[in-house]
């Protein structure tokens, strides 16, 4: 009985590791003029201080509690919190699932 040869396949494979996504875009709003000012005037007044977990020696980045997409005030320093990048993330993952549920 004769054997089946394989042949060999004729597409190429595509190396992951060289692919990359595409780079991050900041919003506009948050290279303006006013967001730096209202940031340094917080960043002064509040402290380098993480307001969730107390961190410190770390970036710092200014969380709007409501949400621009949701209505929140761009400029108004009470709904802006100041947060270390674990609970900047942690805070807008679950600000996007709640979103996400909502919409469902």
């Amino acid at each position: 009985m004769a054997r089946l040869k394989c042949i060999g396949s004729s597409l190429r494979t595509v190396d992951t590791r060289i692919a990359k996504p595409p780079p991050k875009r900041a919003d506009s709003f948050y290279l303006s003029a006013p967001w730096r000012t209202l940031m340094a005037s917080l960043l002064k007044s509040r402290g380098r201080i993480c307001q969730e977990c107390g961190r410190t020696g770390c970036r710092i980045f200014g969380d709007h509690r409501h949400e621009l997409k949701d209505g929140g005030a761009p400029l108004d320093p009470g709904n802006i919190v100041l947060l270390c990048g674990s609970c900047h993330s942690r805070k807008t993952a679950q600000v996007r699932a709640a979103r996400m549920r909502e919409n469902l």
